[in-house]
């Protein structure tokens, strides 16, 4: 397992992180993105930089670049996913786990996850939080797999790989923060198909904005 903490870090950093990658790219799917972030950021203006944890290939920074003059930075563990992040040249890109320490405080108005929250094992997962809050100015936004309650589901064929819970609903009650806004993005939609995400817009209160 190397110097991970955990085996989904191993998971990712490893050879099923590069199959991802070629599962999951193109067009069509940056098309669907740039539709994502379009509405799910509406509620959340002013944003000047953005970070996003676990960031893959790029996909999503891509997007972002398209309908905003954003100051972007992305986070991914496997090497070549972040090698091929960083050769689209819209982001600055850290290869590393979200689960290290990071000391980067109010470094960014945004941070965000797009399902990947749902592969950290879950004894780390305030770790994450911890991070993504310590890293927001203002807001914070979780897209991933909504469940009530926490429910592990088997992934390819893998055990102990993907989980669902109300990430948003942990955030919040962990660091105070505010629902602004949220929503659901089906995977039947006719023009702009996601994955079944279930997204949420949170925000710090004022007293802890940096």
């Amino acid at each position: 397992m190397s110097d991970y903490r955990t085996e989904q870090e191993a998971f990712w950093a490893g050879s099923f992180g590069k199959a991802y990658m070629e599962r999951n790219r193109g067009t069509a799917l940056i098309a669907s993105k740039t539709s994502f972030f379009g509405r799910a950021l509406r509620a959340a203006p002013g944003i000047q930089s953005i970070c996003e944890f676990g960031c893959n290939i790029g996909l999503n920074l891509k997007a972002l670049s398209d309908i905003g003059n954003f100051d972007l930075n992305g986070i991914e563990i496997n090497a070549d996913a972040a090698e091929e992040a960083r050769a689209l040249g819209v982001s600055d890109i850290s290869t590393r786990s979200i689960l290290e320490d990071m000391s980067e405080e109010g470094a960014y108005d945004l941070t965000f996850t797009a399902g990947v929250l749902i592969h950290i094992n879950p004894e780390y997962l305030n770790t994450v939080y911890d991070n993504l809050v310590r890293l927001s100015r203002q807001y914070v936004m979780v897209a991933e797999y909504y469940n009530p309650a926490p429910v592990s589901v088997s992934y390819r064929g893998h055990g102990e790989r993907l989980y669902k819970r109300d990430f948003a609903g942990e955030l919040m009650e962990r660091h105070a923060l505010e629902l602004v806004d949220y929503g659901f993005v089906y995977r039947r939609d006719n023009y702009t198909p996601m994955d079944d995400i279930t997204w949420f817009l949170l925000r710090k209160p004022q007293a802890q904005r940096k």
